[in-house]
């Protein structure tokens, strides 16, 4: 090849093995070339290896490889040419200062391109590539070491080495079931080896890509597979056979083609020797009858087949579905060994036709044959396990197809509810648990498994439940579940969600909306296992797959479909249900800021591009507010890292919604920016197209579709048909719910007129007298175990115990229930009153319904779903707006709701009239008064419920009555402060119930008033509570303890305490019977209560107070440290505490006690005896 340019002369052929040249520079011979050559040689080789490259894809050929095959000859004129030395051998002179240019032409590089150059070069690529690959071959060797999960096989790598069998297993759990089954066979001849996971598609996988893979090296070595050889034997390796024991599952059949495909790829040759390969199979069903009767089936169509056959007698046979190796025991894995010939299932090869099926289902070069050949599946195609022997054609369009189909249904979403399988079972079972109460994702999906039948990892089901509560932009235009947690952000795309045992999610308010339940009696719902599991599809009021939109890659097929604002979809339903025509829809991201416009229409879709925002803050300042869809933020500071020094500096003011970069650079590089276009410079631009909207229609059949329109059109048919079905199940269920009303309301009648008596009388002659009469019957249906859900095509099974016999006229007892199970107050006149009121109510709906057409339905819910919109947009705004309230407190703590100052409550006593008094010695005749009034406070309750709103936790009334005591004390000492005092502690006590069971087991005296004398020092004991309520009294007041004075915990009560709180109520039993005979007055001494021993009690405290001193002094002692009592000095000089006993039978108080501010913390149980209460308070 020969190319002439201005001043250069240029010719480049095929050299043998090493690069050579000849040239001249001004007729100059240059023997060792120069900058001349290498200027001409550089342009040809990275030409070459680019086109190289993309012809053979894992080739990562270097232009300094290339050049290895070429030889150019050079011919060119330089100005002042600068040559290495004298002899001229070398030219050194800069490319700049040849004076002249030579760019190769297009043309000539073609020619190059298409020339034996090429196909020399491919060649020494493939002859590298088995070079490499021949580094990781295995060797027919006895031992292999550094392989530790391998169980090699006694007689592998000698001379009884044909006899062997390698099995593979799929995962750790099968091999052991594989080892378990050893036991049977012996492990002389056989080994095991786990996979991890699926075996590398090395079909069009790169050579780098193989070398690195651990699965087929290891592979190599143990079986001592050579790269590049040709196999006519099984003599030279180190297994004669290789056994796949893989799940029986889709993804079981998966992992048997790619190791198929492994050996055809590099050895298929071993494919057509007979035994070479094999599987072992095991069932993915057994069914068990009640008589004992077991049979396994080993695929699902085989095993739907016989169930369909089976009809009513299904319900005889228990069923237990095998996952996957892992399900079977030890005792089941020695079996299937034990008869290894049913299990052991031979490849063979018959012609050509099963390599080209092996390379249909595996080659990337045949996407167009793979789609004709998933277009040609039909449900129901299963491999007939009874074979003995399997050719791999067979095992490709029988059992491979499976995957196949599952995989592209696993990825690609229905059109008509635009779910996924696994999403769907997520709704389902959201809608069955009635999920409007939060729970864990972690926990959620535990019960998605359980409940609808999913086969695969839990893991990947959390996984989806968080995508479908996601609501960052770029995400869902409306999430139907609620994130309530770390759901993930815009910063990762979601990848920066919290772990699923972390968060939270629950059904979005909106969700029902969408899916109203009136169409869950109407679904067509699928059973498995006897489980009622999700839908076909649901059918929500709008295309769900254009409101969220869609992206996936199955087998054969990938989709992408972006996602529509909800509102523009709502407007074009009601223009399709007005005979209107649409109006076109454009790409919608709910919060993204920025652009999406249409820039390119052709017939097979649209494309669109989304900018982001860029704005010139200063001279040298950018500001960054928007990025394109789906670019997230944290991958975009990576891109703009990548751009230093360009920029100088990237400042950063984000939140978990928004994007806010602010990027410095210098004058001169804001002007380079500004030329090349800022948002082409910060690739603030992206594309969106609608030519790949592949979707399942209705039928279960992949269709492209080529705008939403399309979408939209198709849909439309869908829902209007489901309103029509769905006004007449509805119609159906008003109208049977009208008759069992009319019949109900002439039965009473007839019942109360006497024309029917029921009582004393057989239920077989009432019943066959209700039908005399013409009342209709209603047939019960027993309920299932399993609980299903409205409108499933589940039949209810009668069992023996609940079911009755019909009559010889055909009428069963339990036909009537209905009537004869409803209650004697039905007879009232109200309730009959009642049932004929919602007989007309009834009459009214089943009118409306019957006028009502499916336009008017669909209306209604598309108004309610719009209504719900606002109110959703509301609902966001409003948090918006909360967190920019919050965002200035940030760091401070929520201020503590201000307690109620008793000092300023100017709350009335109301009708609780009574005042107790200052402690004085009374007259008979108060004391009555204030019994009586103390008689009218105990009706107080029921009304002054709305004083104190109290739970019914017996710790909250606690805490809640201690507050209004320490209100009630922390008055001042003064006669007017004392009443309204006094009124606040007379109404807490009014207010208060009786303690419950486990208070009052628990409580005991807070304190007892015993006789002692000023000698006696005061003995220190321990008090848990107050005193049980006797039956009929009034209860006794629950210890005050404050919060700053509570007893240390694990305090107990020392041994001597009940001793004396049975002395102290012996002692007061005695001055109560002695007051009845005598008005004289005694004083007693209180006992110190140890309740609070920083502030000392009430009665103590007012016991050592002068007559001048206030009442609301303290001691300081340590409110945590129990220490010994001790007489006090000043008790000597103080005043007694004086206690006026009446002769009074009133079961009311009979003194009243001042009570000092501080004394919150103090308490006083009370005692009776059979005559009187005595009450501190």
């Amino acid at each position: 090849m020969e190319e002439k340019v201005d001043r250069w002369e240029v010719c480049v052929s095929l050299s043998e093995g090493q690069f050579q040249q000849v040239s001249f520079v001004n007729s100059i011979s240059t023997i060792k070339g120069g900058t001349h050559v290498d200027y001409v040689t550089n342009q040809i080789a990275n030409h070459l290896a680019e086109y190289v490259n993309k012809k053979k894809k894992n080739a990562n050929l270097k232009a300094h490889s290339v050049k290895n095959h070429l030889w150019v000859f050079v011919n060119c004129l330089i100005d002042n040419p600068a040559f290495d030395s004298q002899t001229k051998e070398t030219l050194t002179l800069r490319q700049k200062s040849f004076g002249s240019e030579c760019r190769l032409s297009d043309k000539f590089l073609s020619k190059v391109a298409n020339s034996e150059i090429v196909n020399n070069i491919m060649e020494w690529a493939d002859f590298k590539e088995k070079k490499d690959l021949k580094k990781t071959d295995g060797t027919k060797s006895k031992r292999i070491t550094g392989l530790t999960k391998l169980a090699d096989a006694n007689a592998a790598g000698g001379k009884n080495s044909e006899k062997c069998t390698l099995i593979l297993t799929e995962g750790d759990s099968a091999a052991t079931l594989a080892i378990a089954g050893l036991s049977i066979v012996g492990r002389d001849h056989y080994g095991v080896f786990p996979l991890r996971g699926k075996l590398l598609n090395v079909r069009d996988a790169s050579t780098k890509q193989i070398n690195e893979n651990a699965e087929i090296q290891n592979i190599k070595k143990i079986l001592g597979l050579q790269h590049g050889k040709q196999y006519d034997s099984i003599k030279s390796l180190r297994y004669g056979h290789m056994m796949i024991m893989t799940d029986q599952d889709h993804d079981g059949s998966h992992i048997k083609g790619l190791l198929i495909n492994f050996i055809h790829s590099f050895w298929p040759s071993l494919l057509k020797i007979p035994s070479f390969l094999v599987e072992f199979i095991t069932p993915i069903v057994k069914a068990t009858h009640k008589n004992g009767e077991k049979r396994a089936f080993y695929t699902m169509p085989e095993y739907e087949s016989w169930k369909e056959s089976l009809g009513d007698r299904a319900k005889n046979w228990s069923i237990k579905y095998y996952k996957g190796l892992g399900t079977s025991t030890d005792k089941e894995g020695k079996e299937y060994f034990k008869d290894l010939e049913k299990h052991k299932k031979d490849f063979v090869w018959g012609d050509d036709h099963d390599g080209e099926a092996i390379e249909l289902a595996f080659s990337k070069k045949k996407i167009e044959a793979r789609k004709n050949w998933l277009r040609q599946f039909e449900p129901g195609t299963y491999l007939d396990q009874e074979e003995k022997l399997i050719k791999y054609r067979d095992f490709v369009n029988k059992e491979l197809i499976l995957f196949s189909m599952a995989d592209l249904q696993r990825s690609i979403p229905s059109m008509v509810d635009g779910l996924k399988p696994g999403q769907r079972k997520i709704l389902f079972c959201a809608f069955k648990r009635n999920f409007v109460h939060e729970a864990k994702v972690g926990q959620f999906s535990g019960y998605v498994s359980e409940h609808s039948a999913y086969h695969h990892g839990e893991q990947s089901l959390a996984s989806t439940i968080i995508g479908m509560a996601q609501k960052y932009v770029g995400s869902n235009n409306i999430n139907i579940l609620k994130p309530n947690g770390q759901f993930g952000t815009r910063n990762q795309g979601g990848k920066d969600h919290a772990s699923a045992r972390y968060i939270f999610t629950q059904l979005s308010a909106i969700t029902r909306f969408l899916f109203p339940k009136d169409d869950d009696i109407i679904l067509d719902y699928q059973n498995e296992d006897g489980q009622t599991i999700e839908p076909t599809w649901y059918v929500p009021i709008i295309p769900m797959v254009l409101v969220n939109g869609s992206e996936g890659i199955g087998t054969g097929w990938s989709s992408f479909v972006p996602n529509y604002n909800p509102r523009d979809i709502i407007a074009n339903v009601r223009h399709m249900l007005n005979d209107e025509p649409m109006e076109p829809m454009d790409p919608w991201y709910k919060g993204f800021s920025g652009t999406i416009e249409k820039t390119a229409t052709k017939e097979a879709g649209a494309t669109y591009t989304a900018t982001g925002i860029i704005e010139e803050v200063s001279d040298t300042t950018l500001r960054i507010t928007e990025l394109p869809i789906r670019r997230w933020t944290q991958d975009y500071k990576d891109y703009l890292e990548s751009l230093y020094p360009f920029i100088e500096e990237v400042r950063e003011y984000h939140t978990t919604d928004s994007v806010n970069f602010e990027i410095d650079l210098s004058e001169e590089n804001m002007m380079i920016a500004k030329q090349e276009g800022l948002l082409k410079k910060f690739k603030l631009t992206t594309t969106i197209s609608t030519s790949n909207m592949h979707l399942f229609d209705s039928k279960g059949v992949i269709k492209k579709y080529d705008t939403p329109e399309k979408i939209l059109e198709d849909f439309f048919s869908i829902r209007f048909e489901f309103y029509e079905k769905r006004k007449k199940v509805l119609m159906d269920n008003l109208e049977r719910e009208l008759l069992i009303l009319e019949n109900k309301v002439r039965f009473i009648l007839n019942v109360v007129e006497g024309k029917i008596i029921v009582s004393n009388r057989r239920r077989a002659d009432l019943v066959l007298e209700l039908k005399d009469k013409g009342f209709t019957p209603f047939p019960k249906k027993t309920k299932t175990v399993e609980v299903s859900v409205a409108g499933s095509s589940d039949v209810p099974e009668e069992t023996e115990e609940n079911s009755d016999m019909a009559n010889s006229q055909g009428v069963r007892a339990s036909d009537y229930d209905y009537l004869l199970s409803m209650s004697i107050g039905s007879l009232t006149i109200e309730k009959v009153q009642e049932l004929c009121n919602n007989r007309d109510k009834l009459i009214q709906e089943v009118e409306e319904m019957r006028q009502a057409t499916i336009k008017s339905l669909w209306i209604k819910d598309l108004d309610a779903l719009e209504t719900e919109l606002d109110e959703q947009d509301k609902r966001d705004a409003l948090a918006e707006e909360d967190e920019l309230e919050i965002k200035p407190k940030r760091g401070r703590k929520a201020p503590k709701p201000a307690m109620k100052n008793p000092r300023k409550n100017n709350k009335k006593v109301g009708k609780t009239e009574s005042v107790v008094e200052p402690m004085e010695i009374s007259t008979n005749s108060e004391i009555e008064k204030d019994n009586a009034r103390v008689a009218v406070q105990k009706k107080a309750p029921r009304k002054g419920k709305s004083v104190a709103a109290l739970k019914d936790e017996e710790d909250d009334d606690e805490i809640l009555a201690l507050n209004e005591r320490i209100a009630a004390y922390n008055l001042d000492s003064s006669p007017d402060h004392e009443e309204v005092a006094e009124a606040e502690v007379s109404e807490v006590q009014i207010k208060k119930k009786g303690p419950t069971k486990r208070a009052a087991a628990t409580k005991k005296p807070l304190s007892t008033v015993t006789e002692i004398s000023d000698d006696e020092d005061d003995q220190d004991f321990d008090l848990e509570g107050g005193m049980p309520a006797e039956e009929k009294k009034k209860a006794g007041r629950k210890p005050a303890a404050a919060k700053s004075a509570k007893p240390p915990p694990g305090m107990k009560r020392g041994p001597a305490a009940k001793q004396s709180q049975l002395m102290g109520q012996k002692l007061i039993t005695e001055v109560l019977q002695g007051a009845v005979d005598s008005p004289e007055k005694k004083v007693r001494k209180m006992r110190i209560s140890p309740f609070n021993k920083k502030s000392g009690s009430v009665l103590g405290r007012m016991a050592t107070m002068g007559e001048d001193e206030s009442p609301t002094s303290a001691g300081t002692e340590d409110s945590t440290q129990v220490v010994v009592p001790r007489a006090r000095p000043q008790r000597a000089n103080s005043r007694k505490a004086t206690y006026v006993l009446s002769d009074d039978d009133s079961e009311e108080d009979a003194a009243a006690v001042d009570l000092d501010s501080d004394a919150a913390e103090d308490s006083i149980s009370d005692v009776a005896d059979d005559d009187s209460d005595f009450d501190e308070d």
